[in-house]
């Protein structure tokens, strides 16, 4: 049995030491990613910070229309929430679709932000994984592939971001607040949290031993957007996305598209902005045809695999299906 040394906190300078200190030591909130990690042997941290005892875990509804979400704030009392549900409903939905109840009630918004790939060679310590062992090898490339990523991938790796919830706010332009391990505090957009898989696919953020997330900040949506989170996936029940749509639409009395902000889950190796789709777009009264071949474009760059090159035309479907019911533009 490996030792493993526990330590409560209620001081982030104290939480942020500890991790920094201890080169196998690792944040604990709700544990729901984490945990199993440790089941599987996949994760083996030598020293738990548990982190809930630090007053990161209010919701705070600002004047201005920004939205401060805490690194600790439950994903069920989020997506509960009457300002969430009211302002930025699709978090609210992505939310929803992204787990059972029991694990909403313990998972937690930076802890879902930072939630590892779901591929079953990450997860199976008995195969090569360039992301669980360096150098080892990629066994998903030639192995099944179906539910892995297209875009952002490298031929070190081609495992997908799981996280329903990081989709919604990639598309609601959501920052993420970060205090450093030395105690500089810093802010950045939720897209440059994360990095490429590239020549190091074991790190997946920005983040340095003891950098601690410390909140989530939505701006207000522009006036008058409308917006909603459809997922795909093999079964209604609990199940991770095949692709998933996250996307916020403002159009003009004649049907024209003045602002779009489309986020895409289940297709990249972090959670996707579509902005090549959106600059095609914008200005325009698409058809649906004119929406597909703009979800197309954001695909040029991909690297598709035989067993998951269909999620480009299911995605682009979704696409269509999402702004129609927004407002009926793909009807054309």
């Amino acid at each position: 049995m490996r030792a493993l040394a526990y330590e409560r906190v209620t001081d982030a300078a104290a939480a942020r030491q500890l991790v920094a200190g201890e080169p196998d030591a690792m944040f604990l909130a709700g544990g729901t990613n984490l945990v199993d990690l440790m089941k599987l042997g996949v994760a083996r941290p030598g020293l738990l910070v548990d982190i809930t005892g630090l007053p990161l875990d209010a919701i705070d509804h600002r004047p201005d229309g920004t939205i401060s979400i805490g690194a600790t704030v439950r994903n069920a009392r989020l997506a509960a929430d009457p300002g969430i549900r009211r302002c930025a409903p699709m978090l609210s939905q992505a939310l929803l679709a992204g787990a059972s109840g029991q694990l909403r009630s313990a998972a937690t918004t930076a802890g879902n932000l930072l939630q590892r790939t779901r591929c079953v060679y990450f997860q199976d310590v008995s195969k090569p994984c360039n992301k669980r062992e360096p150098e080892s090898g990629c066994a998903a490339i030639e192995g099944a592939h179906r539910d892995l990523a297209l875009l952002g991938v490298s031929d070190a790796c081609v495992a997908s971001h799981p996280s329903d919830m990081a989709v919604a706010m990639v598309a609601l332009d959501a920052r993420v607040d970060i205090t450093r391990a030395g105690g500089e505090a810093t802010t950045i957009g939720l897209e440059d949290l994360y990095v490429a898989p590239d020549d190091a696919p074991q790190r997946e953020t920005v983040l340095g031993p003891g950098d601690l997330i410390t909140g989530v900040e939505l701006p207000p949506p522009p006036v008058g957007a409308r917006m909603t989170y459809r997922k795909v996936r093999d079964r209604w029940s609990y199940a991770f996305a095949l692709v998933s749509v996250a996307a916020l639409v403002v159009t003009d009395e004649d049907g024209r598209i003045r602002d779009l902000r489309l986020g895409f889950g289940g297709v990249a190796s972090r959670p996707w902005r579509g902005r090549i789709a959106e600059s095609r777009l914008l200005g325009t009264i698409p058809t649906g045809s004119e929406i597909r071949d703009a979800v197309r474009a954001e695909f040029e760059p991909a690297r598709p695999l035989p067993g998951n090159a269909f999620k480009i035309e299911l995605l682009a479907d979704t696409v269509v299906a999402v702004l129609c019911d927004l407002t009926g533009i793909g009807n054309r």
